[in-house]
């Protein structure tokens, strides 16, 4: 069963570093550019520049995101108080700022799984989950995780039950969403730090889920 929600008309984006297709927007082109100006002349290294942004993709940027997940887990008080008001609750750990002020979080039950996606560009909670991956911003992820999300999470290696419930959640400018995976079972001896190593950024996102107690996804 899917069901798809709409909070915000993204006919309202006008965040200008949200453009749709596939063009670069002024900024994005200038740094192209200039990236292609810098490694012409050999001051740079394409590869070490995508090593970086990988770092920051996978690793140093969802940890903000991972240690929300884990207090979520480890603080009932604070699980609530996200549920009801992800933006003041994200924000008192610190994670604010451009393209993450307005958040909402949606929490995985044995019932329900969620999904976030952008339909028309790339909306991302940037100081949250770290910089976007390049699916997320693809034209075929924005599409299908709509039309066939069971079929997108099995390629993602995650595959639910048939009477599980999958919930599509739309992000817009102006509302982010992080979503709050399932605690695995067998952690509930671990510390708020052990638990965040659990969480990856596609868990937040939902096209996974967090590391079990054993090691696998």
């Amino acid at each position: 069963m899917t069901s798809h929600s709409h909070d915000h008309d993204h006919d309202d984006h006008d965040d200008h570093d949200h453009h749709h297709d596939n063009h670069f927007s002024e900024m994005q082109a200038r740094v192209k550019a200039l990236e292609t100006v810098l490694t012409q002349k050999g001051l740079i290294d394409p590869a070490a520049i995508d090593a970086i942004v990988d770092t920051y993709e996978t690793k140093i940027g969802p940890r903000n995101g991972a240690h929300v997940v884990a207090k979520a887990w480890s603080d009932p008080d604070f699980a609530d108080w996200l549920g009801r008001d992800a933006t003041a609750a994200i924000a008192s750990l610190g994670y604010t700022g451009r393209q993450g002020e307005h958040m909402r979080a949606v929490f995985n039950t044995p019932e329900t799984h969620n999904l976030v996606v952008c339909t028309l560009c790339s909306c991302y909670p940037w100081a949250v989950l770290g910089l976007p991956p390049v699916w997320y911003k693809a034209p075929p992820y924005r599409s299908r995780a709509v039309i066939d999300p069971r079929g997108v999470l099995e390629e993602f290696g995650v595959t639910l039950p048939d009477a599980k419930k999958i919930r599509v959640w739309d992000s817009t400018a102006e509302l982010r969403y992080i979503v709050i995976p399932e605690r695995p079972a067998g952690t509930e001896d671990l510390g708020q730090e052990a638990l965040a190593d659990l969480v990856t950024r596609d868990s937040m996102i939902g096209t996974g889920l967090a590391i079990t107690a054993g090691g696998t996804r």
